[in-house]
């Protein structure tokens, strides 16, 4: 489904990619300033959605009102319709249900002040997980393993995650995300605070974790998006200008907007 138009992905992308989570005519309101205008996408199953586009254009805003992380903000207003799974999620379910579905990362590492391992065992004790220490052990290893952390920090469980460098950080919130077993990653701009060696490990965790969960990734890196995402959503000013795989949307855009953008000409 191509966001701007009537357009469809060719049948043969359709027969073989199922959409996870979808949003039609999605506005989001601050006070009386419309932050997005009538986005409507389809997140497809086992991919990596990327955002990409020049600051303030929606793509944060439109990731958070995936897993309800709007709701919080004084004067903001929803209209338009989010979907997970043919479930409405702002009137199906409720948020905390949601966000067990929907993890989150966010930009800057945001450890507990706890362990390494309470950092990750965290989410399956408040949501009730599991019942027995074995079990918990088992989500935290697995959870750490999956998240690429596991070798450099399995003799240190009991040590403070905020004493890990952020890379490291950033794998323990990957983790702690997992945990819980969500259907959806969020991240917004997970490697922007990381160096070049961080950022690579981070990437290629991303491209495993696609086997297993739905992701989408805000990123003001159009070299990120092409190397981590299966397609991409080019935002501007609220809406959505292009969307569809991200080879042809970087080596022919249909639309000069984006060709301008991915060109350098603006942004």
């Amino acid at each position: 489904m191509l966001a701007a138009s009537s357009e469809t992905l060719p049948a043969a992308q359709e027969d073989i990619a199922r959409a996870k989570m979808t949003s039609r005519d999605l506005e989001v309101f601050y006070g009386d300033s419309r932050a997005l205008k009538g986005i409507s996408l389809d997140i497809f199953e086992n991919e990596v959605t990327s955002l990409i586009g020049p600051s303030g254009c929606g793509k944060s805003t439109y990731l958070r009102s995936l897993n309800r992380m709007n709701d919080g903000i004084l004067g903001c207003r929803v209209t338009g319709t989010v979907t997970l799974d043919d479930e409405d999620v702002y009137r199906d379910l409720d948020s905390v249900q949601l966000r067990a579905r929907v993890g989150m990362v966010f930009q800057k590492p945001n450890p507990f002040p706890k362990s390494i391992y309470d950092n990750v065992a965290f989410g399956p004790r408040i949501h009730g997980i599991v019942e027995r220490k074995d079990e918990l052990d088992h989500i935290v290893t697995s959870s750490l393993k999956r998240a690429g952390l596991w070798d450099e920090v399995k003799d240190r469980l009991d040590s403070m995650g905020t004493g890990l460098s952020g890379g490291q950080q950033q794998r323990l919130c990957i983790a702690r995300a997992i945990a819980i077993s969500p259907e959806v990653i969020l991240m917004d701009e997970p490697c922007s605070a990381l160096d070049p060696i961080a950022t690579a490990t981070v990437e290629e965790l991303i491209d495993e974790l696609r086997a297993n969960f739905t992701i989408i990734i805000v990123t003001h890196s159009m070299q990120q998006a092409a190397r981590v995402s299966q397609r991409t959503a080019f935002f501007h000013l609220g809406e959505v200008v292009e969307f569809g795989p991200t080879e042809d949307l970087f080596t022919n855009p249909r639309e000069k907007l984006t060709q301008g953008y991915i060109t350098g000409r603006f942004g």
